[in-house]
This record gives structure tokens, C-alpha cells and sequence, in this order.
């Protein structure tokens, strides 16, 4: 398994230090990525958490998959590689 997770439906307002204290509470959290509009620098409701161990994404996932944050029911699984773009 990879320590990378993927962190879906975030509300638009979710914050990295906000996100990395959720994920504080199951584990050591190595780095937090909200991606963003290019244009609007607004979020586009997504992001990235790596931990710092496999037993630790595990457990994010187990644990924080479908709980509330901000007002709305956060999905969290394992990130997968990146499709290269033709």
C-alpha cells in the first residue's frame, strides 16, 4: 500500500492546516496538498495526505473514510499514480 492518500469531497472553505489536524489524530502526517483552480485559486474540493507509515494510511482510511469534516462526509482511499496526459 502506498502512504499517499487521495482526500475527496472537501468543503471549499478546508484549509492544509485544518486537513493535516484531522489527519493528525490517526497518525504522523508528512505533507497535505489542497489542489487548487489555476485561475481562481479556488480549491477544486480535493486533495493529498501522505503519512509517514503504511499502518498509519491504513488506519486514516479506516478511520476517517466517510466521517464529517466541515459539514460534509469526507472520502479518503489510497492515492493512485498519476495517468500520464497526452
Amino acid at each position: 500500500m502506498n502512504k499517499k492518500l487521495f482526500v475527496g469531497n472537501l468543503p471549499f472553505q478546508a484549509t492544509e492546516q485544518s486537513l493535516q489536524d484531522m489527519f493528525a489524530q490517526v497518525g504522523n502526517v508528512e505533507s497535505v496538498a489542497i489542489i487548487t483552480d489555476r485561475a481562481t485559486g479556488r480549491s477544486k474540493g480535493f486533495g493529498f495526505v501522505e503519512m509517514s507509515t503504511e499502518d498509519e494510511a491504513k488506519k486514516a482510511i479506516e478511520e476517517l473514510d466517510g466521517k464529517e469534516f466541515e459539514g460534509r462526509k469526507m472520502f479518503v482511499s489510497e492515492a493512485k499514480p498519476m495517468q500520464p496526459r497526452d
